[in-house]
């Protein structure tokens, strides 16, 4: 049941991003939005993408100040208000998470064998440690270092150039679609002079 509960404790809880809508009995939300800044958090250290922090940090303030939004809302608004996930995958409609892996299935593969190469490689420096030569090691271990780095740093470059070419697509496919539509209106008025 949500409710708008305790001030001070409301303040402490909205401190950590999702308890503070859990706390006022949003537990969707509170979940995903913990969900999502935990997992940017161990994202950015387990790749070492200090830049990714700043999402982090975005998120925490939007649940600081989601929390204090929702306390100050009028009591008809906040008691009407639905408790829904932040990637919105329940809202009645069970197929709405398998639509979106199926339109995001290459790149969700792409990511798990990714992210699957990286903890394997990961795995196998330690053993190598004691089999190898220190000059090679060192070189393994710095590849092991900034290879992630480089593995996402191509990811982001080829879904920009992909997002690009998709937008510059969909125009080439309007301004078609607006030729053809014009054309018939200007053969007509040629046939009626």
């Amino acid at each position: 049941m949500t409710q708008k509960k305790n001030g001070f404790l409301r303040f402490v809880f909205s401190l950590l991003p999702g308890a503070g809508e859990m706390y006022m009995g949003f537990m969707k939300m509170g979940i995903s939005l913990m969900g999502a800044f935990f997992g940017i958090v161990a994202l950015a250290t387990w790749l070492d993408i200090g830049p990714l922090m700043f999402v982090a940090a975005i998120l925490w303030f939007y649940s600081f100040f989601h929390v204090h939004n929702l306390a100050s809302m009028p009591d008809e608004e906040f008691y009407a208000l639905e408790d829904e996930y932040l990637f919105h995958f329940s809202n009645g409609d069970v197929h709405q998470g398998a639509d979106f892996v199926k339109t995001y299935r290459k790149a969700i593969g792409v990511t798990l064998i990714v992210v699957g190469v990286i903890l394997s490689w990961k795995s196998l420096m330690r053993p190598l440690e004691n089999w190898i030569p220190e000059d090679f090691y060192w070189i393994l271990r710095n590849l092991n270092y900034y290879l992630p780095q480089l593995i996402i740093g191509i990811v982001v470059i080829v879904l920009g150039v992909h997002m690009i070419s998709g937008k510059k697509k969909q125009l080439d496919s309007q301004d078609e679609k607006q030729v053809e539509t014009t054309q018939p209106d200007s053969q007509q008025d040629g046939k009626e002079q």
